[in-house]
């Protein structure tokens, strides 16, 4: 009988793999590119690659008045676009000193705190179906039509208003929008509660995003992380809170901090403001003082010389607004700080070390919108 040797086997060493998520994929909630180096299941490195979707907005506005650049917002955040266009009515309206009416504050507050809820609605639908929560999907989107129908029957769009305009809104509320607002509030409460039911305390969710993705307090500040991603690290950075607009100092809600800093505490962060804007909405939905929809704008609307900033909260965070004028009816430059684009940057920071599928969770919890992006 020939006699077997056992041979010395070699050291099979992990070869280190580049795959391309994206850009078409559907956990990168629109069309970006993320280059991921692995080794075997685990997350070495990732690059993310932008531009897919440019379309040179910053640039188009050199080119248009300051009314026309609120059509071009919308396009950026398409989920936040009704507080893109009030971040650039006022900044024009700071520039031109002008104060506007009591009623406008109140129904753009109203309004960017529903444009809050149905993002934070869209988010939850988005990442509930990426973990395999397809329910979830049906859910959101559900509910969040109750507040696509109030903005249609008030600024006769559903999804990219343009309501906003220097000096006040296009035109005055529908006579049903307070009653329909009501409506939606008392339904969306009890909805809510589904939301957790199904998805905030699911166990298998719990394990898929608690002590994924850490994000310290520190390293938020450092990336500049804000919004909901950045709070979830315990930074409060609400510019709300920070730097009040419209009818946020005359209003009282809690800015939302957790201190867990993975991506369950980015989750819960929007959770719990969903229930901070709907207290917002109670207390002015019922108190909208009478009085006209704009102030009294000048056809032609120049900003004098120099340079202006203006910053809002939007849905994913802090954004900024910077212009800088010669004194002509459209911008000489004008620069966007987006809140995705800096949240994007983390997205390397936090995921190395994690295995590809967690990768999946981090990117929903930072709730990035590519176009805001791409501008």
């Amino acid at each position: 009988m020939k006699e077997i040797v056992n041979l010395p086997v070699s050291k099979i060493e992990e070869e280190e793999y580049h795959i391309n998520m994206g850009p078409q994929h559907p956990s990168t909630h629109g069309v970006l590119r993320l280059l991921v180096s692995l080794q075997g299941e685990m997350v070495k490195s990732l690059k993310p690659h932008c531009g897919y979707i440019h379309r040179g907005i910053e640039k188009m506005c050199e080119k248009d008045t300051y009314p026309q650049v609120i059509h071009l917002t919308d396009r950026m955040d398409y989920l936040s676009a009704h507080i893109n266009n009030h971040a650039v009515c006022l900044l024009v309206e700071k520039a031109l000193e002008i104060e506007v009416p009591e009623r406008v504050k109140y129904i753009r507050t109203i309004m960017d705190e529903l444009t809050r809820i149905q993002s934070h609605q869209l988010w939850w639908s988005s990442f509930g179906m990426d973990l395999g929560g397809l329910t979830c999907f049906f859910y959101g989107l559900r509910d969040r039509e109750m507040i696509l129908d109030i903005w249609e029957e008030t600024t006769g769009s559903r999804f990219l208003q343009s309501y906003n305009c220097p000096g006040g809104v296009m035109q005055d509320i529908h006579p049903n929008f307070q009653k329909k607002v009501h409506a939606f509030i008392k339904t969306f409460k009890k909805k809510i509660k589904d939301y957790d039911r199904l998805l905030s305390g699911n166990v298998i969710f719990e394990n898929r995003s608690q002590g994924v993705g850490l994000l310290s307090k520190e390293d938020a500040i450092s990336y500049g992380v804000t919004g909901p991603s950045g709070r979830g690290s315990g930074w409060s950075c609400d510019i709300r809170k920070v730097e009040p607009y419209s009818m946020y100092s005359q209003v009282h809600f809690n800015e939302v901090l957790r201190y867990e800093c993975d991506t369950y505490a980015r989750y819960m962060v929007r959770m719990q403001e969903m229930h901070e804007s709907m207290n917002i909405i109670e207390q002015l939905i019922d108190n909208i003082p009478e009085g006209d929809h704009s102030a009294k704008m000048k056809a032609v609307i120049k900003l004098p010389a120099g340079e202006y900033f203006q910053r809002v909260e939007s849905a994913r965070g802090e954004l900024g607004v910077y212009v800088v004028s010669d004194g002509n009816k459209t911008p000489y430059r004008m620069k966007f700080r987006t809140p995705s684009f800096t949240n994007l940057g983390v997205l390397d920071h936090i995921s190395r070390g994690m295995k590809i599928a967690d990768l999946v969770a981090i990117g929903a919890s930072l709730d990035l919108v590519i176009p805001d992006i791409d501008r």
